[in-house]
């Protein structure tokens, strides 16, 4: 007789789901970039904003109320129409459980963000992945195409993580055009502060110019805004649907310190916006090197570059971080790298070049 303990049932496709892995930890004497981190520290009033938060023995504001007023000024909308998350990701997940379940299917591309299968799977739902197209981007008509009767949500992700391409603001309200209004789209834009493509999606411009109540907008303080340690993101959409979201929220999952540090960070916006030239600046110069030693790098609009490395992604990486470089592989696919301090640039081409293709 076993003398095994009799566990709870669990169910069969949670059981089988891979936990998330977030990029490697790096040694003091290595660089970190595997988690697509802003190597800068927070931004001036941050901290002094955190240590004030000093009453926590009490639970925070559960609404968000002065971060949802002031992004609303921000992009024009009401706060009703702001929703706050401990991160894009939370707010992903519960727009997806507000509107997808069992015998339901959300549309994504794939190769995209990683977590993308296992939140979908944690609804019940079914996942229809499209693939990327030849240069790594989204395949709009193809992703239209896969829509079917069962489609609740598709998922765009601009730029896309890890591959790096933006999608146009044309294909996107085209393709929105082409999709019927009552399937929920979702415009993940993690990383929309670094695009410097003029002809990129917008999500707030794209919004009110389509007046459609179907496209929720998502972005985070945890990339440009270097607050990625307190888990802060916001969404832009109709109040409807955002109310669906609060519905299936953990209460209380954005802290005070977060709130007080993402209005710090927003008062802070012309050194947010030096930063983030230097680090698109950074970017630019990396796929370049990149490029110019053989590597077919995509266009790189996010504060990373995606190395289609394939089935030596494992052995690549494994490169890196033998000079001292943590990088991101995705196995059979490719390797991510985080655009970094500015002493990793040139180690990094140095490196790359030592292993691409022949």
């Amino acid at each position: 007789m076993s003398e095994e303990p009799v566990l709870p049932r669990i169910r069969p496709e949670i059981a089988a789901l891979p936990a998330y892995r977030q990029g490697k930890q790096a040694s003091p004497d290595a660089f970190k970039l595997s988690s697509n981190e802003n190597p800068f520290g927070p931004l001036p009033g941050v901290v002094e904003a955190v240590q004030a938060a000093t009453s926590i023995n009490r639970y925070p504001d559960a609404t968000a109320a002065r971060l949802r007023a002031r992004l609303g000024a921000r992009y024009g909308v009401s706060p009703d129409e702001v929703h706050i998350g401990a991160g894009s990701v939370s707010l992903l997940a519960q727009l997806l459980s507000a509107a997808a379940g069992p015998g339901d299917e959300v549309v994504y591309a794939w190769r995209s963000f990683e977590a993308y299968p296992s939140l979908v799977a944690v609804t019940g739902a079914t996942s229809v992945q499209v693939p990327l197209t030849a240069d790594a981007r989204h395949d709009l008509p193809a992703m239209a195409a896969a829509v079917t009767d069962r489609t609740r949500v598709i998922v765009v992700c601009s730029p896309n993580n890890p591959t790096g391409p933006t999608v146009g603001f044309d294909e996107f309200a085209a393709f929105v055009e082409a999709v019927p209004s009552d399937v929920l789209v979702l415009l993940d834009e993690a990383y929309a502060e670094f695009v410097t493509d003029p002809d990129a999606v917008e999500g707030h411009r794209v919004r009110a110019l389509l007046e459609r109540p179907n496209i929720v907008v998502l972005r985070t303080f945890s990339k440009a805004y270097g607050l990625a340690g307190l888990r802060v993101g916001y969404a832009i959409g109709h109040t409807r649907v955002l109310d669906a979201a609060r519905s299936t929220a953990i209460p209380l999952a954005v802290t005070a310190a977060a709130e007080e540090a993402a209005l710090a960070s927003l008062d802070a916006e012309s050194e947010l916006l030096h930063r983030v030239a230097v680090l698109a600046e950074r970017r630019d110069r990396l796929a370049a090197g990149l490029r110019a030693s053989g590597w077919d790098v995509p266009q790189a609009q996010g504060n990373f570059v995606w190395l289609p490395a394939g089935e030596r992604a494992l052995e690549i990486a494994a490169v890196f971080e033998e000079a001292g470089l943590i990088v991101r592989p995705f196995a059979g696919d490719g390797v991510r790298i985080s655009v970094g301090e500015e002493e990793s640039i040139d180690r990094v081409i140095e490196v790359a070049a030592s292993v691409v293709p022949r």
